[in-house]
């Protein structure tokens, strides 16, 4: 239960991270199509795919020592791609709608217009995209702390657990067991969250219902 704090904590800081710096770039990105601003956003997306997290959390830690702050700003800076793809995805299809184009003879600007009428109108998707990346990001704080990048003793860990209980598990392995089905349990708890949360905000499964 301990270890626990660690690891949803770090998972949800480096979910905010990937919200509140990939989706304002999404937005904007969206708001300046095939414009230089465009093109420089989701080039640097696509570097930043290029090394999966670990291998960032690898360099940080090269610099700045293995940390559970570390481990958030590597968790953190993959997922800022994640968010500024979907966002900018999800606010293309919109800005070509005959409310966007009211709002915009209306006299409102990108900003406004990106605001007011496109957030609102992709947050669930935002929802329940943040609900599968903090998921991911319990995963990926256990496998940083398991190959000893994430955080350090005495900060408990699910991940450290498990490195810890492989050398008894033949003569307790209930050290290993513990942590480990907290994991699966805890992932498969919120994707199955996503699910609901999707099937639940989705205008048109609602109507289908209906």
């Amino acid at each position: 239960m301990v270890g626990a704090r660690t690891s949803i904590a770090v998972a949800v800081v480096a979910v905010g991270i990937g919200i509140i710096l990939g989706v304002p770039l999404g937005l904007a990105a969206a708001a300046r199509k095939d414009s230089l601003l465009d093109e420089v956003i989701m080039r640097t997306n696509d570097l930043v795919f290029a090394f999966p997290a670990l291998l960032i959390a690898i360099m940080i830690t090269a610099v700045f020592g293995p940390s559970a702050t570390n481990a958030i700003i590597a968790i953190g800076i993959f997922n800022i791609p994640v968010f500024a793809r979907l966002t900018r995805g999800s606010a293309l299809t919109l800005w070509t709608r005959d409310f966007i184009l009211s709002a915009r003879v209306a006299g409102k600007n990108a900003v406004r217009i990106s605001i007011e009428h496109i957030l609102p109108n992709i947050l669930n998707l935002l929802i329940v995209q943040g609900s599968i990346q903090f998921s991911l990001g319990i995963l990926a704080e256990a496998g940083l702390s398991y190959v000893g990048l994430g955080a350090q003793p005495p900060i408990p860990s699910w991940g450290r657990m498990l490195a810890e209980s492989q050398t008894m598990i033949s003569f307790a392995p209930h050290l290993a067991i513990f942590p480990g089905m907290a994991i699966v349990l805890t992932v498969l708890g919120l994707n199955l969250m996503g699910d609901g949360l999707r099937d639940l905000l989705d205008p048109r499964l609602r109507r289908s219902r209906t």
